[in-house]
């Protein structure tokens, strides 16, 4: 074999072995990221893409919107397209409205979190008593983590989740029905305190209010 062909496989195989290496380790951290997330970012604000797949296959559909977070419980979650919604939790309720219907919905906000996959982005650190987390494996530039829920009545079956630097990049979630949703964070900044105004809601007036 011609040396300078000999040399080119030689620097091909390198290159191939420093991937899977490189590979590996950013799978095997792929749980180390998530917990440094959930104990190292208390409170972030950023924006979201979110597409659903029905299990019927029928056209997905799509949404966007902005966020902000304070741990424990206290997040802001607003729908800017294609329709307005907001979501709050105000550390003790979820609060839910809807302009189009004119409608709240209230509930406590223990029973709404639970085992659901908000409890990654806005519960406590100990968010592993909740879920089983895996390996799942890197791809896409991402180290991934599969968390399935220990509680059977959560609504989902399983989420991935990918991570990178230490910032949950993707959030791909399974439910009970076999609908997809994918949450892709075009942006999740860590920042100081935010507003607490932010996580606080009062119906507007003539709203129907449902619930607690």
């Amino acid at each position: 074999m011609h040396p300078a062909r000999r040399a080119a496989l030689k620097s091909l195989a390198v290159l191939a072995v420093t991937a899977l290496v490189s590979s590996g380790a950013l799978a095997a951290d792929g749980i180390a990221q998530l917990r440094r997330f959930v104990a190292d970012i208390r409170h972030a604000e950023g924006e979201f893409e979110q597409t659903v797949h029905s299990a019927s296959g029928r056209k997905p559909q799509q949404a966007a919107g902005q966020f902000a977070f304070s741990r424990p419980g206290r997040f802001r979650w607003s729908y800017e397209t294609p329709y307005r919604q907001l979501l709050v939790g105000d550390g003790e309720r979820l609060w839910s409205w809807d302009p189009d219907l004119a409608q709240v919905t209230v509930r406590p906000l223990g029973d709404a979190l639970g085992s659901t996959p908000a409890a990654v982005l806005v519960g406590s650190s100990d968010f592993e008593a909740a879920f089983e987390l895996a390996d799942g494996g890197a791809s896409d530039g991402l180290a991934w983590v599969v968390a399935r829920p220990r509680q059977a009545d959560s609504g989902f079956e399983s989420m991935r989740l990918g991570l990178a630097d230490g910032r949950l990049h993707r959030m791909e979630l399974r439910d009970s029905f076999g609908q997809n949703t994918v949450i892709v964070f075009t942006r999740l900044a860590a920042v100081a305190a935010p507003d607490p105004q932010l996580f606080r809601f009062t119906p507007p007036p003539g709203a129907d209010v449902i619930g607690q």
